[in-house]
């Protein structure tokens, strides 16, 4: 083990990080700050947290925007930014901004920054839609007061704004968050404990943030995104490294901090390092779903994406992507199977596929052999085998597959394009999301069916935006849980995604890295770096 920790040498991707995050300090500021050098899942190209559900993305988002409110460990919303109070009818909403907020700019947070973040951020947020349809108004009535007002009551409002993932509600100066929703935007000042060091990012390779030494946290114990944002480092590097065994060696060795995910089968590298710490960051876990286009042929027919459902089975991919039994689970609940709302009604088909039923499927639909476009991402270890999976089974089924392998930063940029699949379109991607990310209907953005204003792949499906707004008018947990079956058996025979199980993943840290919050997103306020 000595070898492997004093042995290996710094690898150019590391190496060009750290020589960029230190291009601008002088010898006595290297030696005195403190950094922490991570590797996370992905390379980060996107920077607009609203305008994509990509975690890379939300992690940066939380690095340097701060929200009004957020859940807890106990997924009860807090106040952060702001305290509010609801009026006895249960129709207005107000919210007093906190001391001492301020943006990286040296301006300070008003009221009217919440209320342009706000509006931007309810066109894309499936949750947020629902929302401002029945929003009369929303506005600032002075710099640190603003009063949402509906015009029906929505219960679950606070436990949509405070959601800490798939679209957080992020605050941003008014001036830039009164960019399109359509487009991305170019200035990246937030009021978070983190400041995004805009000179040395180099887009998929490195990142940096600095300590915002103006962040006034909020007083209380972090919890989750909840409680007090207390940062005690200098700097946060973000440093690409997409072999995963590269990474792991690199942590062994003591050259980087921390690996946000772990390759279960590699495993025993770290298991023998004394210096470092393999755990769970969330119990919860994540699910894997395939995502069919429905704007394009084939997936534009609805026998189609039940032949894809017929053909693909949970149990082939988690095998391959986790290899241990103990680390995923057969899951057909589109919310989840130890969520409250948690049922496998109808999901026969992903548990035991059938390939002979794909295929009478296909000849029912007239399917004429065209080729359908899997992206397939290489450099992320949770992404990288779904579609190598995917596509044996669906060629097993009938399907024709064209897999076109790209980084998954491509995908993401990709699968937001709606052209015909001649001119760049797709056909299908997988993802992952946290468990809580997809545990109801307003926060599950795969349920959304408003065509173009819904989530990559855009279904037109009214029917499933009726059973989401009874959702929302549900008065007991009974009748949700009730509606949620609904949407669960709707899903699973108009094939809106298919759920293919869920699994868990590990994280590894150095032992001087203490005090992380085992949060489901990672982040770096509370964490201490002892050397």
């Amino acid at each position: 083990m000595k070898a492997i920790r004093t042995g290996l040498p710094v690898t150019r991707t590391l190496a060009a990080a750290l020589l960029a995050s230190s291009a601008l300090l002088t010898p006595a500021q290297a030696q005195e700050e403190t950094t922490i050098t991570a590797v996370m899942h992905s390379g980060l190209r996107v920077l607009d947290p609203v305008i994509t559900t990509a975690h890379i993305t939300r992690n940066h988002g939380y690095m340097i925007y701060d929200v009004l409110t957020a859940v807890d460990e106990d997924f009860t919303p807090q106040p952060q930014m702001a305290d509010w109070q609801v009026s006895d009818d249960q129709l207005t909403y107000t919210f007093t901004l906190r001391d001492g907020l301020m943006f990286h700019d040296g301006a300070p947070v008003t009221a009217a920054d919440a209320v342009a973040s706000l509006k931007r951020w309810g066109q894309k947020d499936s949750g947020g839609q629902l929302i401002f349809d029945v929003t009369a108004s929303l506005e600032a009535t002075d710099d640190k007061t603003l009063v949402w007002t509906l015009s029906q009551p929505f219960a679950p409002l606070m436990d949509v704004i405070s959601k800490q993932s798939a679209v957080p509600p992020f605050i941003m100066p008014a001036r830039v968050a009164e960019t399109s929703a359509d487009e991305t935007i170019t200035e990246y000042v937030g009021s978070g404990p983190f400041v995004f060091n805009e000179e040395e990012y180099e887009p998929g390779v490195s990142v940096t943030y600095e300590k915002f030494d103006d962040y006034v946290p909020r007083e209380g114990e972090p919890s989750w995104m909840a409680g007090g944002k207390v940062v005690n480092v200098d700097r946060v590097v973000w440093t690409t490294m997409p072999d995963n065994l590269t990474a792991m060696n690199a942590l062994a060795a003591g050259e980087i901090d921390y690996l946000e995910q772990v390759q279960i089968d590699l495993m025993p590298i770290l298991d023998a390092a004394p210096d470092v710490t393999v755990e769970m960051r969330d119990p919860l876990g994540y699910v894997t779903i395939g995502r069919p286009n429905f704007l394009h042929p084939p997936f534009d027919n609805k026998l189609v994406r039940q032949a894809a459902a017929a053909a693909l089975g949970q149990e082939q991919m988690l095998a391959t992507m986790q290899g241990d039994p103990e680390y995923y689970k057969v899951c057909g609940a589109i919310f989840g199977c130890a969520t409250p709302l948690g049922d496998q009604a109808a999901s026969e088909t992903l548990v035991a596929p059938d390939p002979e039923a794909s295929k009478a499927l296909l000849a029912e639909a007239g399917y004429d052999g065209t080729p359908i476009v899997l992206m397939a991402p290489t450099d992320v270890i949770s992404l990288s085998n779904q579609p190598v999976v995917a596509a044996q089974a669906l060629r097993e089924g009938g399907f024709e597959v064209d897999m076109q392998s790209m980084d998954w930063q491509s995908v993401v940029q990709r699968r937001a394009q709606q052209a015909p699949i001649g001119e760049g379109g797709w056909n299908m991607f997988f993802t992952n999301w946290m468990v809580p990310e997809i545990s109801d209907p307003l926060i599950n953005v795969m349920v959304n069916g408003r065509g173009d204003d819904g989530w990559f792949g855009w279904p037109d499906d009214p029917q499933i935006e009726e059973m989401r707004s009874a959702y929302v008018a549900a008065t007991d947990a009974e009748a949700q849980k009730a509606i949620a079956v609904q949407i669960q058996k709707h899903v699973m025979d108009n094939v809106n995604y298919l759920m293919m199980g869920e699994y868990l993943i590990p994280q590894a840290r150095r032992t001087v890295i203490e005090n992380m919050i085992p949060s489901p997103v990672p982040v770096f306020w509370a964490m201490t770096k002892a050397e």
